[in-house]
């Protein structure tokens, strides 16, 4: 939140929390017609694809994971600079045979034919996840739903493997993993979102119209 506050009064629109910690509403100088809503992260996508809000903030890793088709549902304003993760694969560290996704896809064949049950990824993302695999060629595997400490799972025997947003890959050192090579599932950041589904009759566009200007931006094809 102070980032993203930080970003717009750094072009000239100033955001402000109103009232106590509790309360999810804040205030907003610089620009007639604009009304701030504070959010979880995790809300934002599913407001923007329902038309609830107009604009928001959030990491392109959960708009591009909880909406199928994101495209057509929202449109990419600006990249923030901030809020930088990768979205990754990691194995256990010991698996010193297993270093690519031709190995993991290997790996899981054997795993299952010894186990009888497919390798299980932890993890939030299923979507990209699924749709990254599916690309890659890797079919022996399931995904088993992790919505909170992810790196923990190989160590409590309740998945194989995950995938996972990091940044420093730290947790992932403590937590005994390694990143398989190959580059990022997706490369996050914290992005300005806008719904395409949304009313923006009523005044709503002209407010946009006037916004876009003092963020040095310019308004998507087809909004």
């Amino acid at each position: 939140m102070e980032q993203t506050f930080e970003w717009f009064g750094a072009r000239g629109l100033m955001l402000a929390r109103t009232g106590s910690d509790r309360e999810y509403a804040g205030a907003v100088t610089g620009c007639d017609g604009v009304e701030l809503v504070l959010l979880s992260a995790g809300e934002i996508p599913r407001e923007l694809a329902a038309g609830r809000i107009h604009l928001g903030v959030t990491g392109s890793d959960l708009v591009r994971d909880r909406l199928a088709d994101w495209p057509d549902q929202v449109a990419e304003l600006a990249a923030l600079g901030f809020g930088h993760a990768d979205l990754i694969l990691a194995v256990p560290a010991c698996w010193v045979d297993v270093e690519t996704l031709d190995d993991l896809d290997a790996a899981a064949a054997a795993f299952r034919r010894r186990h009888g049950f497919r390798l299980r990824i932890a993890t939030k993302y299923h979507r990209l996840v699924r749709e990254y695999l599916q690309d890659q060629g890797v079919a022996d595997y399931q995904l088993v739903d992790s919505q909170g400490a992810t790196e923990g799972t190989v160590k409590n025997l309740t998945a194989e493997a995950i995938a996972d947003i990091t940044s420093s890959g730290e947790t992932l050192r403590a937590n005994h993993l390694k990143i398989l090579s190959g580059g990022p599932i997706l490369q996050s950041q914290a992005m300005l979102f806008a719904a395409r589904g949304a009313d923006w009759s009523n005044g709503a566009g002209e407010v946009l119209d006037r916004l876009l200007p003092v963020l040095g931006l310019t308004r998507p094809e087809g909004l």
